[in-house]
């Protein structure tokens, strides 16, 4: 843009700047989508402070051994239901068991339960959601009433059921989360894959003699993940309450393990006496929680540009 003769020098300084700006702009190499998906995930401070100790509480659990120097099932019968110390820095619960190490053990077992039942939940939603999605007609109507069915159960009530008849443990708590956790995925995935299927480049996609596989693995999944990635993120931290209820319930994880919900069931009988019993492990709990629901939060932005 050439100024023209009649402009002051603040026209020209102006038209300059915009030409400078351009010229930038179309120089500067182009970012990749989940480049621009941290970039906007790292302006919301809460996700990145759920990030933060997500990343805290995973080095925790995995460094347990190092951090703890008491084994979480030794029984102290002489120490039992001490204060916090700098010996104890949690206590001892009611078996003389120091709480720091059970709380920092438990959060492997809620880790666990939450991670493998995302993946079960995520990897059958994901199926069903995309054979619904894709095909529609009678498939699409099977899927959808049998969500409907799995629905009218309330979530833990469905959970109490089917442990009952098959027995408690945490393998059983995470088998049985994941197959009752997939129906928001697989209604979220099916109705995003409904607009992208009728999409230009799907046409194009069957024109060329692609398969079913090949066009929903390659062409719709990519573009239609998103809110799958939003939805598991949010799930595994319904899972670690879910367990957290369930073991509460005393037909989740049992004793000896330490199950962060076990022991908040445990340390509610001594809370007039003993409240660190109850405290420490229900902290642990609604911190885990909240940082998957931020991140959760954080990533449903970040995925979706038009949320700003």
């Amino acid at each position: 843009m050439t100024p023209s003769a009649g402009d002051g020098p603040a026209a020209q300084h102006a038209s300059m700047s915009t030409d400078a700006s351009d010229l930038s702009m179309a120089t500067s190499e182009p970012t990749s989508f989940w480049a621009d998906v941290w970039r906007r995930f790292k302006r919301n401070r809460l996700a990145m402070v759920g990030l933060g100790l997500i990343v805290l509480i995973v080095l925790l659990a995995v460094f347990a051994e190092v951090i703890t120097k008491y084994n979480p099932g030794t029984i102290d019968p002489i120490h039992k239901r001490e204060s916090p110390s700098l010996k104890h820095w949690f206590g001892t619960d009611q078996l003389g068991r120091d709480m720091f190490s059970r709380v920092i053990f438990g959060a492997r077992v809620s880790l666990r339960v939450g991670i493998f039942a995302t993946a079960i939940a995520t990897v059958i939603g994901v199926v069903l959601g995309s054979l619904a999605g894709y095909y529609g007609g009678w498939i699409d109507g099977l899927i959808m009433r049998i969500t409907d069915i799995f629905l009218a159960f309330p979530y833990i009530l469905a959970a109490l059921a089917i442990i009952a008849v098959i027995g408690t443990g945490e393998r059983t708590v995470i088998l049985v989360l994941g197959l009752l956790g997939w129906l928001a995925i697989a209604r979220v995935l099916r109705s995003t894959i409904l607009q992208i299927k009728e999409t230009e480049y799907i046409d194009a996609a069957r024109a060329l003699g692609c398969s079913d596989f090949r066009i929903i693995t390659r062409h719709i999944l990519p573009n239609a993940i998103q809110p799958v990635i939003v939805y598991a993120t949010l799930f595994t931290g319904s899972a670690v309450l879910s367990e957290a209820a369930l073991s509460f319930l005393g037909v989740g994880i049992q004793d000896p393990t330490p199950a962060w919900g076990l022991m908040v069931a445990r340390g509610k009988n001594f809370l007039s006496v003993s409240p660190h019993l109850l405290f420490f492990p229900g902290a642990a709990i609604f911190l885990m929680v909240m940082a998957f629901v931020f991140v959760g939060d954080g990533l449903r932005d970040a995925l979706d540009p038009r949320l700003k």
